[in-house]
């Protein structure tokens, strides 16, 4: 498999699993990192894992009394091992969020590169509605930092985090806040130490 190819699919399971995928109670620790990991304060604990690939994790963390289908808030690790940079990595999920503007008119997105650090934050909004016709909006920032083979690279690491809203008068809320939750969070994500795996 090349590594396009791995990587729209990466982004393709990724899309899947956030929006209203049956999720089961599966909480391997395939990283070393049980948690809990904190971001401006809050804390987050493991709630699912999966190893889609064998060179591809991805953990979801929430704070207490939250499931992974649904969720206020999330931080998500996933590493991806192989020859994969992370410019490689960022442009599969900017390549999926392009494409879904045709069926989603809310997608929007940013991206911001640290040339000194080799990392680089995208941030981007996505919506959806669930059975009764009511939206589901979502707004996430990942932070995508070189793996190094001290943590079981080369390759790349996404520490990123995850805010939701259910139903249309939650999603007109969710984003008359935007413009102060985003750079608050932003600012978290990309100050905050990056989880360091243990395997």
């Amino acid at each position: 498999m090349t590594i396009p190819t791995l990587l729209r699919r990466m982004a393709a399971a990724l899309a899947a699993a956030l929006w209203l995928a049956p999720v089961q109670a599966q909480t391997t620790d395939h990283l070393g990192l049980p948690g809990p990991i904190s971001l401006a304060g809050d804390s987050y604990a493991l709630a699912w894992s999966s190893r889609p690939a064998d060179n591809y994790i991805k953990q979801e963390y929430l704070p207490p009394d939250e499931t992974p289908d649904r969720y206020s808030r999330m931080l998500l690790v996933e590493t991806v091992t192989g020859g994969i940079g992370v410019m490689d990595a960022l442009r599969a999920q900017a390549e999926t969020l392009t494409q879904r503007k045709a069926t989603d008119p809310l997608v929007n997105m940013d991206i911001v590169q640290n040339e000194a650090t080799g990392e680089a934050l995208l941030d981007f909004i996505v919506s959806s509605k669930d059975e009764a016709g009511e939206y589901i909006v979502e707004w996430n920032a990942y932070r995508y930092a070189p793996l190094d083979d001290a943590a079981g690279g080369p390759g790349v690491m996404l520490f990123g985090v995850s805010h939701r809203a259910y139903g249309n008068e939650a999603a007109k809320m969710f984003l008359q806040g935007l413009p102060t939750l985003r750079p608050a969070q932003m600012e978290a994500l990309a100050n905050a130490a990056l989880p360091q795996p243990g395997n």
